[in-house]
């Protein structure tokens, strides 16, 4: 007497092997289709570039209206603070080009003419770059004073001015 599973065609064994290789490819089209849509389609609308002021304007119109990340120096006698209205303007140098700024909010407590900037916005085609964040570079190092030092002599190589008065 034969069992009911003997026959090949109605066994519930595992499925042909063709089977199988088409579902790996399957699974590997789609794998294949997902990174080439990341690379080629998503990543590029969401990477933001680092640009300095020189090359922000090499770009021409390919520079208006794309995130980017702006560094360089904050200009000379070029700060604009009204804190009434939490509206910053400035220049953004990098010694070869500069680039006007504006911002809403206030600055980081650091910012001052001279420092060196990374700034997160848009460059519009009036020739502002809008600024959403303002970020002062700064030496992450830390070193206590020494033994007899005075912190307010130290004040004096942290800012430009001669520190606080």
């Amino acid at each position: 007497m034969t069992q009911p599973f003997d026959d090949p065609a109605t066994s519930p064994s595992k499925p042909p092997k063709a089977r199988r290789n088409r579902v790996a490819m399957a699974a590997v089209a789609v794998v294949v289709l997902v990174l080439v849509w990341l690379v080629w389609g998503g990543i590029d609308k969401n990477i933001v570039y680092f640009l300095t002021p020189s090359e922000l304007l090499a770009k021409g119109t390919d520079g208006y209206d794309r995130p980017v990340r702006l560094g360089g120096l904050v200009a000379a006698n070029t700060v604009d603070w009204k804190a009434d209205a939490l509206d910053l303007r400035f220049d953004v140098t990098d010694g070869q080009k500069t680039v006007k700024v504006h911002s809403r909010g206030a600055p980081p407590q650091m910012f001052r003419a001279g420092i060196g900037v990374v700034l997160e916005g848009r460059y519009r085609r009036d020739g502002v770059f809008e600024s959403s964040s303002v970020m002062v570079k700064h030496s992450n190092e830390y070193k206590p004073p020494h033994a007899g030092e005075r912190p307010e002599e130290l004040y004096k190589t942290l800012v430009k001015d001669g520190g606080p008065k």
